[in-house]
């Protein structure tokens, strides 16, 4: 798909790279979105990334046209850029029990026992698409698809800080307490949010997640950890 660039009101700019979810697609994304605020563009004031587009905010003051052009321009240098090096993010997960208490409707849905489902959870590697919903959620791209399954029927109030979640062929994490409809499969004590940090959030797009499946007392020295800030 030949990139589009479109007018979304009077002080944004849309610029679609794909119709679908890829990688590739995605790394072209995450590439203009690093070059566009590297080179701190004259009347850019936010950048934000989706699976297959930037919606890029600016002063009207700049203009519409003399901004798209600039957009192009730098879009066609992006093939001779420099690639950043990739991050692997190894994520611990308590799976099932109280902390996942969808696996076993994700298992039954899949016709797969919990422990495979588990396995193959945790044996994927993930890309993060994009940042949303809540602050640090990430949408992580590259499930098995023998183990996607829809979301719930009904979203629950409340979900915990650290869920692990599957929705469709997506997996992602709950950063903050906070409403969801995701099938929630395990828990992370690590956190993925916290405004305390120099930097807030632990992932960002571009980064890749890993899984590790962990027991209860592993859970219970790491949580510890987080909270003594030493993790």
């Amino acid at each position: 798909m030949k990139t589009k660039y479109t007018c979304s009101g009077d002080r944004a700019i849309t610029v679609e790279f794909g119709d679908k979810i890829s990688e590739t697609v995605s790394r072209r994304v995450s590439a203009m979105k690093r070059e566009v605020e590297r080179r701190r563009i004259y009347g850019v004031e936010e950048v934000v990334q989706t699976y297959r587009s930037l919606l890029i905010y600016y002063d009207p003051i700049r203009g519409y046209r003399e901004l798209e052009k600039e957009l192009i321009e730098i879009e066609r240098t992006l093939e001779t850029e420099e690639r950043t090096p990739e991050r692997t993010v190894e994520i611990p997960v308590l799976y099932g029990g109280e902390f996942g208490p969808d696996i076993e409707a994700v298992s039954r849905h899949c016709g797969l026992p919990v422990d495979e489902v588990v396995k193959r959870h945790a044996e994927g590697r993930y890309l993060v698409h994009m940042i949303g919903f809540t602050p640090g959620f990430p949408y992580l791209g590259g499930l098995d698809e023998s183990i996607s399954a829809p979301r719930r029927d009904t979203p629950r109030l409340k979900v915990m800080k650290g869920s692990v979640g599957i929705a469709g062929v997506q997996t992602g994490i709950y950063p903050i307490e906070s409403p969801g409809g995701w099938n929630i499969i395990g828990r992370t004590p690590l956190k993925l949010y916290s405004p305390e940090r120099e930097v807030p959030v632990l992932l960002e797009p571009g980064d890749y997640v890993s899984f590790k499946s962990i027991d209860r007392d592993e859970y219970k020295r790491l949580e510890n950890m987080v909270e003594r800030g030493e993790l």
